[in-house]
């Protein structure tokens, strides 16, 4: 399967490579020139336990490749994972610039029809504005061309991204449509065939279930230093 990945951060170099080594044919996109020269020079640019040694496996058997090129980037997958960072602006708030801008780089580009996968981390309703952004630009060029934007968030932790990305305990998919589930389950296929642990929801639903963990999470936390404050006074 050809998969585009925008983004080589630590999301999308974790997930193109993941990817990639299960058997896919993964093209990582990124603007910054520099960080894909050091990266087809087998530099990786994060440290991440095994990723070093599996992007260069992969690299070398052909199925992981690198652009600077957009226009290549759209042309080549039938799955466009947005996996840009979401920086905190000034009031807190995500800053979606960087998603929306690779979301107008699609509809600028793309000449057949494509799925856009959302994996960067965004609030409820992102899905809608991406959907939107990839239309106006098909729009500009007077295409009328056919996508659809789904939501695959992210559960990777520092230091054990691999770990998560292979053997997590659920793979979440925002989407209602058929035929993007059939093309999600055929993404995701090496990493369920022993465990379904894929769910389909609502894109919305998808996109507030990665803030729901991430709270829960920060909630445990904050719950357990109570609890030690409390052990100290008692």
């Amino acid at each position: 399967m050809k998969i585009t990945i925008f983004g080589t951060g630590y999301v999308g170099l974790v997930t193109g490579t993941c990817l990639a080594d299960v058997g896919h044919d993964v093209l990582c996109m990124d603007v910054d020139a520099a960080k894909i020269a050091r990266l087809e020079a087998g530099e990786i640019p994060i440290y991440e336990p095994g990723l070093e040694e599996m992007v260069k496996a992969n690299v070398a058997e052909g199925r992981l490749r690198f652009t600077t090129e957009p226009a290549a980037a759209v042309a080549f997958g039938t799955l466009q994972f947005i996996a840009v960072g979401t920086p905190p602006d000034e009031d807190g708030s995500a800053d979606l610039q960087y998603v929306l801008a690779v979301a107008e780089t699609i509809g600028r580009h793309m000449t057949e029809e494509k799925v856009v996968v959302d994996k960067s981390t965004v609030p409820v309703g992102t899905a809608d504005r991406v959907r939107e952004t990839v239309a106006a630009a098909l729009a500009e060029r007077g295409e009328s061309l056919a996508f659809e934007v789904c939501s695959n968030p992210e559960f990777l932790k520092e230091g054990a991204a691999i770990e998560d990305f292979t053997h997590g305990a659920r793979i979440i998919v925002g989407t209602e449509s058929e035929r993007v589930k059939t093309l999600m389950r055929e993404c995701y296929a090496p990493y369920i065939r022993l465990h379904d642990k894929l769910m389909f929801m609502d894109v919305r639903a998808a996109e507030l279930t990665k803030y729901a963990a991430n709270a829960m999470l920060a909630t445990k936390i904050s719950f357990m230093n109570e609890i030690a404050n409390l052990a100290e006074r008692l």
